[in-house]
């Protein structure tokens, strides 16, 4: 039996809990942590694949909101700050500092417009921010982030600014029009999917039998106070109780509860896509830095070296969640554009994209007010659920992954209150998964590749200290015990024995749940027909797949890993 068959079977024996969380994003899974923690009875339904939704779809950065000043919400920013130090020392295997220049065009633009801006909750057209505005931002930022400023000791540098001759001797393909730039200091999320799959390992671990977790298990409707709960794959059906629901399925959560009966009209989500390049020239180009800047349409964009990638990002367009979530022609022509904007001897086409991405923000409703000033900050709503028992329904509203840690915490006080149960512990400082006990030093990295390495090889054993952090101690105890692993012949980084205990372990369903979310073999391009081919064989054991079902799961995950590529399934079209 597959892992989320036991989490479907779990529920199903025992059809209830003190609280239901529907959603398995990072919110969701961080919430079901936090109460676990607190020896709650906690359940948790994902409908499609965990971490699948607008989770999956993050800009890969944990970071404190510098432009969020300009909203005048510094509550929102301080939060994130702390949350973006604590991560750096919680989750030091996927959170690391990221040094990020603004490239700036002019010296006082934008001064004048930004406190009507501001008054006025961000309502105009946005205007070019020049020199003195983000001096002045990056001033107030650092004093949220640094010692001796207003919220006591950070983790990062402060901000530098440099005039045009010493921006371009440090990053020589600068648009030459450049006048600045500025530096500071943020952070990097390298695998978001894996960070949520840690949380969801310490919400098991804490809780034991009382914690359960179901991927591909839907919400679909409530009967008599109960939630209606439904596996995805055998289509099986029962009711589900708990004393209280959480909503956390982010842009989906009015339609969560209309589906429970209590339609809600608190969302306003809006997408954005991402596109990621293999360029070798535009990866050099960035100097290891991520490049944070603001197009000529006023939006805010990215452009990001990571795993010998650079992503590209990111749109802010109103979407209606009835319609498909793919990252359009349009958008790739805005990031090209970008590109060329900023660094303008950087040849860049389409055929250097390996992967697209798309997810749809969040957000509040947020009637005219442009999309790029619509609050990220979060909310919680609570509504009775119609029947009998009347369990209330917390709704999440809003929420980033930065925030997650906060977010969870008060989504747990709310339940907690409610079940008038007390609060054990805190969240805050506690290590996630793999980063617990992480090698802070070089000395203490090689001290654990030394001692776990037993037999693959330092240098193997270093991959899997960065690719899972302390639980690649697990890995590497699966793979010496698997008599058959091998690397594969497609993505030799990778080795069969790894891939099955993955299979395995972490309530993988399909093929595209391996390419998409425990690996991150989708986001560098390593997915090609011969590569899933590969991959279906070897898990295939584990999986109990015959020769039919992995052509099925393959066709499956080339779909799923081109969902948000127009163009693919055009071509795919024709070829058949």
């Amino acid at each position: 039996m597959s892992e989320q068959s036991r989490g479907f079977e779990q529920l199903n024996a025992r059809p209830y809990a003190d609280v239901l969380i529907i959603g398995g994003g990072v919110n969701g899974v961080a919430t079901f942590r936090d109460l676990a923690l607190q020896g709650v009875d906690v359940a948790l339904v994902e409908r499609a694949d965990f971490v699948s939704g607008a989770s999956a779809a993050s800009s890969h950065m944990i970071h404190g909101g510098v432009r969020y000043l300009e909203n005048g919400e510094f509550r929102l920013v301080h939060e994130a700050v702390t949350e973006r130090n604590g991560l750096l020392k919680t989750a030091p295997h996927y959170v690391r500092p990221l040094q990020t220049t603004i490239p700036i065009f002019t010296t006082f633009s934008g001064v004048l417009s930004a406190p009507f801006r501001f008054l006025r909750h961000g309502a105009g057209k946005p205007r070019e921010r020049g020199a003195a505005l983000i001096k002045i931002g990056l001033v107030i930022y650092d004093s949220f982030s640094r010692g001796g400023g207003l919220f006591g000791k950070g983790t990062v540098p402060p901000h530098a600014f440099v005039g045009r001759k010493r921006a371009l001797a440090q990053l020589p393909q600068l648009n030459p029009g450049v006048k600045y730039t500025a530096t500071y200091w943020d952070a990097s999320l390298h695998d978001p999917e894996r960070l949520a799959l840690d949380l969801l390992r310490d919400g098991h671990a804490a809780g034991g039998d009382r914690a359960r977790a179901a991927n591909y298990t839907a919400a679909v409707g409530a009967d008599g106070g109960r939630v209606m709960l439904r596996d995805a794959e055998s289509g099986d059906e029962f009711g589900f109780a708990a004393s209280v629901i959480i909503n956390a399925s982010g842009p989906w959560t009015d339609l969560t509860n209309f589906g429970l009966g209590d339609p809600t009209s608190y969302m306003g989500g809006t997408k954005g896509s991402h596109i990621v390049l293999d360029n070798p020239e535009l990866l050099a180009a960035t100097g290891g830095r991520e490049l944070f800047f603001e197009h000529k349409d006023g939006r805010i964009v990215l452009i990001y070296p990571l795993k010998g990638r650079v992503l590209v990002g990111t749109t802010d367009l109103e979407h209606n969640m009835a319609d498909p979530i793919v990252c359009t022609e349009a958008e790739v022509d805005y990031f090209l554009d970008l590109v060329a904007h900023v660094l303008p001897r950087v040849k860049v086409d389409r055929s250097q994209i390996v992967y697209r991405f798309s997810g749809v923000r969040p957000l509040p409703g947020h009637g005219d007010l442009a999309p790029g000033f619509v609050s990220r900050d979060y909310r919680i709503e609570a509504e009775p659920l119609t029947g009998p028992s009347s369990p209330t329904v917390l709704s999440l509203v809003g929420g980033k992954w930065t925030t997650f840690r906060a977010s969870a915490e008060n989504l747990a006080d709310r339940a907690l209150e409610l079940l008038a149960h007390p609060r054990r512990r805190s969240t805050k400082g506690l290590p996630i998964g793999g980063g617990k006990g992480y090698p802070s030093t070089e000395r203490a990295r090689r001290q654990w590749i030394d001692t776990h390495e037993r037999g693959i090889g330092t240098a193997r054993a270093s991959v899997l200290l960065d690719r899972y952090g302390t639980v690649a101690a697990e890995v590497i105890d699966a793979i010496l015990a698997d008599e058959a692993d091998a690397p594969l012949t497609t993505t030799p980084t990778y080795s069969s024995g790894e891939l099955r205990h993955l299979a395995r372990t972490e309530a993988v369903v399909h093929l595209d749940d391996v390419l998409q979310r425990r690996t991150s073999l989708a986001f560098t391009g390593a997915v090609t027909a011969e590569s899933v081919a590969e991959i279906a064989a070897m898990i295939a054991p584990v999986m109990g797949w015959d020769a039919a079902t992995q052509a099925i799961e393959s066709d499956r995950a080339m779909a799923r890993v081109h969902a948000a590529d127009p163009s693919w399934h055009e071509a795919s079209t024709t070829r058949r």
